[in-house]
């Protein structure tokens, strides 16, 4: 029994997955770099190494290509927050000296996976920069994550493990901070020094912003 071929030009389901990844990759590439209107799909079709029409075959539109992105990178920092998220708000219940190594281990992860995908830092500025443009954006692809994390401090606070009043603040005024020590590391600066020094800053921020009377 022979197995039937495939029809000329049909490429299989894995291939066509792996041609999308590529093109989404790479877009997110050149968007963070750029932003949305520098890039145009001719472009990214040639970083890819395939035509403009497979671009649109695969992704649609420049404007869903772009969400594209910004899916593709909520969806690894969904995964890497997930556990140590669920980590914080289990430390709740064993105490405060508990929940704080929860917390700073929850940064840790924020600060490795910015680090590491600092595409994620460069999409976003780009769409901060234009506030009244794709701001859809934020509700899907942000928002969740905020309120992930504040909800951990509230938690935390109305368990009496720390003080705070307004955890929103907290969230954003940290996720900017983590946002701006990757684009120093992007400048060039002295990776390893600028990474050990601010993971030190982010643990004592913590612990000056939380400590206990």
């Amino acid at each position: 029994m022979t197995t039937p071929r495939r029809g000329p030009g049909r490429p299989r389901r894995a291939e066509q997955r792996h041609t999308a990844d590529l093109i989404v990759d790479t877009a997110a590439g050149l968007f963070a770099r750029r932003g949305f209107d520098a890039v145009g799909m001719r472009e990214i079709a040639a970083a890819c190494g395939v035509d403009v029409a497979t671009v649109h075959h695969h992704v649609g539109t420049k404007a869903a290509l772009y969400e594209s992105c910004f899916a593709r990178v909520f969806a690894a920092e969904s995964e890497a927050l997930a556990r140590a998220v669920a980590a914080a708000r289990q430390g709740l219940a064993a105490g405060p000296d508990a929940a704080m190594a929860a917390l700073h281990e929850l940064v840790d992860v924020f600060v490795d996976f910015l680090e590491d995908h600092p595409e994620t830092t460069g999409l976003w500025l780009r769409r901060w920069l234009e506030p009244e443009r794709h701001a859809d954006l934020d509700e899907r692809y942000s928002a969740p994550l905020y309120r992930a994390v504040e909800q951990v401090l509230t938690e935390a606070d109305a368990a009496g493990v720390l003080s705070e009043p307004q955890p929103h603040l907290a969230v954003r005024s940290l996720v900017w901070s983590v946002h701006a020590h990757v684009v120093n590391l992007l400048a060039g600066s002295d990776g390893a020094r600028h990474r050990r020094e601010f993971r030190a800053f982010a643990h004592r921020w913590l612990d000056r912003m939380y400590a206990r009377p």
